[in-house]
């Protein structure tokens, strides 16, 4: 026992003194190392002492190695904070620290957030599981209307059956953010301005500018005396300032379920648009960014609103979209492949 006590002394003192990691190692493989370890030695030689011995002293030299484990722990911590100090070089260049960064998809969308509020539009949002009605029969698209092969809808099931509400409404991924509206508007009573972001899925196959999932914005105003100019002067001031520069505009009639009339809105930018396979043959050359429309009286009587008295437009665009002809994007699945190489340019 006389002997653990010395040999505690002796190498508690020793790993204090050590200066550096090397010489805190050296001492802890002096003590407690495996094959010539002073302790170690003194544990194996404990088959050699009597039964009454070895129920003193083992429990003791246990209790020592780690007591000096602690020690050697407590010790590397001390010099490796010391190191830094000691060996720090102020000429030295610095070692860069790497901040996250958002995604790019959500840049573009609190871009686009930001400049509608700034035209008093409202944010809004709503959920990505939707109901049939929501996402076609409240939107004029009844059941076999033929506009719903427009889009390829992800209906929900389970055990090989359609998912049904309480109701005995079919589910389903939304097939794009308009059933927002509905829901805003059975809920609000005009004037409002509002815009849905929100991400859509489509059972399509997937290249350079389609995927299952994307981002929408959809954009809706209904006011007493809204009309498709207005449309026209609040969509031309979003792009402008979406874009940066001055474009040029062409609104080309279309046909969608929910809005009567509808138009496609296509821009021209000159000398920027390199999302395309070759850039010469794309600059100057017309690009559709959104469709829209005034909004179908029959939209607005089944939320409540009379259509004699209040009348609106409604828009929606891809965000991807966007973000590939601002940023040059080639491909959409860029988006979605996780390169830190990537989503670190923006």
């Amino acid at each position: 026992m006389g002997s653990l006590e010395a040999l505690r002394k002796e190498a508690i003192q020793s790993i204090r003194k050590a200066e550096d990691a090397a010489a805190v190692e050296a001492t802890r493989v002096l003590y407690l190392g495996r094959k010539d370890g002073r302790l170690t030695a003194v544990l194996r030689g404990l088959k050699s002492l009597s039964l009454e011995e070895k129920r003193k002293v083992g429990p003791e030299a246990n209790k020592l190695r780690q007591e000096l484990e602690e020690e050697v722990e407590k010790r590397q911590r001390e010099v490796a904070d010391d190191g830094g100090e000691k060996d720090f070089d102020p000429t030295m260049p610095g070692v860069r620290v790497r901040y996250g960064s958002a995604h790019p998809l959500t840049i573009i969308q609190e871009r686009i957030a930001e400049i509608f509020t700034a035209m008093n539009f409202s944010v809004v949002e709503g959920p990505e599981v939707e109901t049939e009605h929501y996402n076609f029969d409240a939107l004029n698209i009844p059941v076999n209307h033929p506009a719903r092969e427009m889009w390829d809808t992800f209906w929900l099931r389970s055990n090989q059956k359609e998912t049904l509400t309480q109701k005995g409404e079919r589910l389903l991924m939304r097939t794009h953010t308009s059933p927002v509206q509905i829901r805003f508007m059975e809920k609000n009573k005009p004037p409002f301005q509002v815009i849905a972001p929100g991400r859509v899925f489509r059972y399509e196959a997937t290249d350079a500018s389609h995927e299952i999932n994307f981002h929408q914005v959809e954009g809706l105003a209904v006011g007493r005396e809204v009309s498709l100019a207005n449309f026209k002067y609040v969509i031309e001031e979003f792009l402008n300032a979406f874009f940066g520069t001055k474009l040029q505009f062409r609104f080309r009639p279309s046909y969608f379920p929910f809005t009567e009339p509808s138009v496609e809105v296509d821009i021209k930018i000159k000398n920027s648009i390199r999302q395309l396979a070759d850039k010469n043959q794309n600059e100057g050359k017309w690009l559709e960014v959104m469709g829209a429309g005034m909004v179908h009286p029959e939209v607005l009587k089944g939320v409540g609103i009379d259509p004699k008295e209040w009348q609106g437009f409604a828009f929606g665009m891809g965000v991807e979209r966007l973000a590939m002809l601002k940023h040059g994007i080639p491909d959409i699945r860029m988006f979605y492949e996780g390169d830190l190489r990537f989503v670190r340019q923006f």
